[in-house]
């Protein structure tokens, strides 16, 4: 997954750039208020998906004793404040301008440049989120897209997806204003527009916030995945209930699972039974019976480790993001 990530934010940041620079120009020609808007878009846009790449590149370090549990969490670190760059340098300053002009409005100029930058922003953004957006269906696999955007996908890929779809859509918002602003006279709907996606980047900045807010708190993993491994534990004729599940994302590729449960005495004794019969006839004495006790209870905690070990072995095998695994007898 992290690769097809790392190949969205990639185009992201290339695609982005040219966008903003074509956009600064277009703006430095027709003084128009959404382009400037679209233009800081652009650039938020630019600059967040350097972090997310950032982020992308400091969660593939290894796990180490400082930490345990590795460093996937760093994309959700990054991603988050990727997501604050957008809401302030993007919203607020695309909201900010657009009021200022609302009150002091002027005429535009040189509208056919502004329409052509959009025009090739607009292919440019498409273009960036399709690989997105292949890049997600790819890690969703059979999951609804939606579903997995909303609580499986890298926050990388998210973020782009996000991010590119606000783009395209803003560039709308953007030929609108402008449109709107040439036929009627009024350069109003220029100011309406560059606020409109200064609201659409606020609404998609908190959006991805409280997406990577969840991440780093640590969220239960997803229902399909618990209920694969409750299904895992309550098939295993050993374990005689399941006390207590907790699960949680590390990250979005690494789940953390601790189970208590309660093992079944006569199952495991049932498995042992064989070193019962060949050890029953060697027993004529009290002496006798207690190292044999002994030496049954080291085979029983052995048994039990194995038992344990089968049970880990399939449920990562059945979802092998569970990386970290603790099975405690209750």
């Amino acid at each position: 997954m992290s690769e097809g990530s790392k190949l969205a934010v990639g185009s992201a940041i290339a695609g982005n750039t040219l966008i903003s620079i074509g956009k600064f120009a277009a703006f430095g020609v027709t003084g128009s208020a959404a382009m400037l808007s679209e233009g800081l878009h652009s650039l938020a846009d630019t600059i967040n998906q350097v972090l997310l790449m950032v982020g992308i590149v400091r969660a593939t370090r290894e796990a180490d004793q400082r930490f345990p549990f590795g460093y996937g969490a760093e994309r959700a670190v990054w991603a988050l404040m990727s997501a604050v760059g957008i809401f302030f340098l993007g919203a607020g300053v695309t909201i900010y301008h657009g009021i200022s002009t609302l009150m002091h409005p002027h005429e535009l100029e040189g509208l056919g440049w502004a329409i052509g930058v959009l025009i090739a922003s607009f292919v440019l953004e498409g273009i960036v989120l399709m690989l997105a957006l292949r890049a997600a269906k790819g890690a969703a696999g059979e999951t609804p897209l939606w579903t997995h955007l909303r609580y499986d996908s890298d926050p990388g890929t998210v973020a782009v997806v996000m991010e590119d779809s606000a783009a395209c859509l803003g560039v709308l918002l953007a030929l609108g204003g402008i449109g709107l602003s040439h036929w009627t006279g009024n350069p109003v709907w220029d100011s309406v527009a560059s606020i409109s996606i200064g609201v659409l980047l606020g609404a998609v900045a908190t959006w991805l916030i409280s997406r990577n807010h969840q991440i780093l708190v640590g969220p239960a993993v997803p229902d399909e995945a618990k209920l694969r491994i409750q299904q895992v534990l309550a098939a295993n004729p050993a374990v005689e209930k399941i006390v207590r599940l907790r699960t949680r994302m590390l990250d979005n590729e690494t789940y953390r699972v601790a189970a208590d449960v309660d093992f079944d005495g006569q199952t495991l004794a049932e498995k042992l039974e064989g070193v019962l019969q060949e050890a029953y006839p060697g027993i004529e004495s009290y002496e006798d019976f207690r190292a044999f006790a002994a030496e049954f209870a080291d085979q029983v905690v052995d048994q039990l480790g194995d038992e344990v070990d089968a049970i880990e072995d399939e449920i990562q095998a059945i979802v092998p993001r569970v990386r970290y695994l603790d099975i405690e007898t209750d």
